[in-house]
């Protein structure tokens, strides 16, 4: 995303006055407010979160992160990514969370000591033998407990608590009731934080070997191939018999979830956006968007919309009301059926499955606005083709949305043009008069519902 000028949020602009290079940030004063805590795979999906309102990021450096394909940040970049987010108010959690081999532990402490050198405002583990050297290497720095690390229950809490480690990334099997149970026996400066939207995993918290039985990539250390989304066809030859007295020849009787085949190990997405006040009264300090495989447009889009119903419930309390605008935004997204998780059922009353394919209403990209060049001109940079006379939505990181219908679009020279086909084009539209877009607006192209011709 190109380099743009960031209207800073209430909590950014708080926190952004105590920017030094390579130090922490504070956290927030008041911990009754839950954080908005967004992925960053990449730079251009830190800079989407950290426009879009969140108050912290998680990210991981070139090793040693369960998400190897993110894209992720070298050494340099992860000095620089950690200085854009300070100097924009946002604290950045480094995540080491691997279950490491003996082969990882000599690497180990350059970099826990590299992520130190930088700032960072934590670093999020999951092996015991990683949260030593973190310790040993780097004594100074937060440690968030990652989900990986199973913890279901106070004792644990006050286990890692007692080791030096302050907030706890709840095991995603937990419900609301156990984490209240838990947020009033452990003590109070520890933190607590819950996944509140996007992809679960079907393994206990993410513990999956099946990657590594059908790819040999192993899922814990970063290189998950995800076979759990793939459609399979499932068979039973033994017992069945094509005769009613079991005489028969055996049969193959083939379960198949629809004409693609069948998802029985696929989990369905969670979304919470309708229990923010039941989230915050069970105690949960940090709300976690899950998504670091994800694009920036859904960054921004997600962590805009648990950003305006977290300041909602700032506003108006646990009687808030949810907006519809919300559940459109989010049902915008490609995702596969939504569901509460685990918070109000337990995985033996309810698995959380899904029965299909990712699906429903898609939304395109066309372009990113860059800045107003005049009362009605925006200059934008192209992502999708975008022609005159298509419908077309702008996606504000504060404001409202709006669509219009395209009229112009001029190229760099000031010509007249009747498409934007090139990747990144730099061109101009005209807007209706009045309309002023933010810098960092997506301008998209709304899809089709599937199946829709």
């Amino acid at each position: 995303m190109t380099e743009i000028t960031i209207q800073l949020t209430p909590w950014q602009a708080e926190r952004s006055q105590y920017y030094r290079p390579n130090t922490p940030l504070p956290p927030r004063a008041d911990n009754d407010i839950p954080e908005i805590l967004s992925p960053a795979g990449n730079y251009e999906k830190l800079k989407a979160a950290v426009l879009y309102g969140a108050d912290a990021v998680y990210l991981a450096a070139h090793q040693f992160g369960l998400r190897a394909f993110a894209g992720n940040f070298a050494k340099e970049e992860l000095a620089e990514a950690i200085d854009y987010a300070h100097r924009h108010g946002v604290r950045v959690y480094v995540t080491i969370n691997i279950l490491a081999h003996p082969s990882d532990i000599d690497q180990l402490p350059p970099i826990v000591e590299y992520v130190d050198h930088c700032g960072a405002d934590g670093v999020i583990v999951s092996d015991p033998g990683i949260f030593r050297i973190v310790k040993q290497y780097a004594p100074d720095i937060d440690v968030n407990i990652s989900t990986q690390a199973s913890v279901t229950n106070q004792e644990a809490c006050n286990f890692w608590y007692e080791a030096g480690a302050r907030r706890i990334i709840l095991a995603r099997e937990l419900s609301l009731k156990e984490i209240a149970v838990i947020r009033q026996n452990i003590p109070p400066d520890m933190t607590l934080e819950g996944f509140v939207h996007g992809a679960m995993c079907m393994a206990w918290s993410g513990r999956c070997l099946l990657s590594n039985i059908a790819t040999g990539r192993d899922a814990n250390r970063g290189a998950c191939a995800q076979p759990c989304r793939w459609s399979y066809h499932v068979t039973e030859t033994g017992r069945l018999k094509d005769a009613e007295d079991g005489t028969g020849e055996p049969f193959t009787w083939q379960v198949e979830q629809d004409e693609t085949g069948s998802f029985m190990f696929s989990s369905r997405d969670i979304c919470m956006i309708d229990h923010i006040p039941a989230l915050i009264n069970a105690g949960i300090n940090s709300f976690k968007i899950e998504g670091r495989m994800k694009g920036a447009y859904y960054v921004g889009i997600v962590t805009k919309t648990y950003r305006q119903a977290v300041d909602t419930w700032v506003r108006e309390g646990d009687a808030m009301q949810v907006r519809p605008e919300w559940r459109e935004e989010l049902m915008s997204m490609v995702h596969r059926d939504y569901d509460t998780g685990f918070y109000f059922n337990h995985p033996l009353e309810d698995a959380k499955i899904a029965k299909n394919r990712a699906r429903n209403i898609q939304a395109t990209v066309v372009a990113i606005a860059l800045e107003m060049v005049d009362k009605d001109r925006l200059r934008c940079e192209q992502r999708n083709k975008l022609m005159v006379g298509e419908e077309v939505e702008f996606v504000t990181p504060h404001g409202e949305n709006f669509s219009m219908e395209v009229t112009d679009l001029f190229d760099e020279d000031g010509e007249h043009v009747m498409s934007c086909p090139h990747p990144q084009q730099i061109f101009e539209m005209t807007l209706p008069e009045g309309k002023v877009v933010e810098a960092g607006s997506f301008i998209r192209r709304r899809g089709k519902k599937h199946g829709e011709m």
